[in-house]
């Protein structure tokens, strides 16, 4: 048994640092590094790394960087189920992140986008005996939602976190989750493209009672959104158990936790493995969890990289 399972991707990065991003046609001197990385496998090892029992399930290429990625693991003492899919490559991801540390990325999902139902049944009794399961948009979507439908039957709890922003997004998948994750982007594109809620890109400048409105379009008991360094905002279903139990109302703010920013790659994911460690370590407080998470968050991004930089325990403490 294992507390936390993490269905997801796993993206081997391949970034570059230069002082400026360079402009269309423009090419500028940068530093590189590689390491390990996707959304999936970055919340997976942010979680383990905050003392929570953790297992990762994704697909990876024959390649180099999956012999990395097993390395790695290996260090980590993270518990991980690979899928093997010879016929295409380890997923890889190009970052490019400035001087004030903000990041463009494009990703190529490869193997990842052959993730099969098969393998993720194969792990039916880990899913319906965890706490939690956490799933994002970076892999097969199929798989995804065969994942979350094995959880719902389970009666165990779903955070849902819609990245990347993926067209192939369903509402049936949306509302297979419990926790819903996304930052202001996927937000908008979320109730614009997928729930048909026209909402304003500047959604967030509202009122707190006009955003929670907004949430509550999605059907989802709890849904956070991560603004970045305006912190969370966090909206229940009235009649949800969490709001049972917020002494805060259905809604309110948590504000970002204020570090040193060296690269915030890879913040997004730090927050959501988190979140999936703070509930289960303080299950009785939402606000407890979030605050947990945005430490997370915080301090994934005073060093460079993305799982390299999920933080440890003993650094939150």
């Amino acid at each position: 048994m294992v507390d936390v399972v993490v269905i997801g991707s796993y993206v081997q990065d391949l970034a570059f640092n230069t002082q400026i991003f360079p402009a269309p046609g423009e090419t500028r001197i940068g530093a590189f590094r590689t390491g390990p990385g996707g959304k999936g496998f970055n919340q997976a090892v942010a979680c383990n790394r905050l003392g929570v029992d953790t297992l990762f399930i994704g697909a990876v290429g024959d390649d180099i960087f999956a012999a990395g990625v097993r390395d790695f693991i290996s260090s980590e003492g993270l518990k991980a189920k690979l899928q093997t899919c010879a016929e295409h490559p380890t997923g890889a991801a190009s970052i490019v992140v400035n001087g004030d540390g903000q990041n463009l990325i494009v990703v190529a999902l490869g193997a990842n986008e052959h993730l099969s139902e098969g393998h993720v049944q194969n792990f039916v009794a880990e899913i319906s005996t965890a706490k939690y399961l956490v799933c994002q948009v970076e892999n097969k979507l199929s798989a995804t939602k065969t994942a979350m439908a094995m959880a719902r039957e389970a009666g165990v709890a779903t955070i849902f976190n819609p990245a990347p922003i993926n067209d192939g997004l369903t509402l049936d998948l949306i509302q297979h989750a419990d926790i819903l994750t996304p930052n202001e982007t996927e937000f908008v594109f979320l109730m614009n493209k997928v729930l048909g809620q026209k909402i304003p890109d500047d959604f967030w400048l509202q009122d707190d009672a006009a955003i929670h409105a907004f949430c509550r379009q999605s059907n989802v008991p709890a849904v956070v959104l991560t603004l970045g360094d305006k912190g969370c905002f966090v909206s229940f279903d009235e009649d949800s158990e969490h709001a049972r139990k917020s002494s805060d109302g259905p809604f309110y703010r948590v504000p970002a936790t204020s570090v040193d920013v060296k690269d915030t790659t890879g913040a997004g994911d730090a927050f959501n493995g988190g979140l999936a460690a703070g509930l289960v370590k303080f299950p009785d407080n939402f606000r407890q969890a979030i605050q947990f998470a945005n430490k997370a968050a915080g301090l994934s991004t005073t060093k460079p990289g993305t799982a390299p930089a999920m933080p440890t325990l003993n650094e939150m403490e």
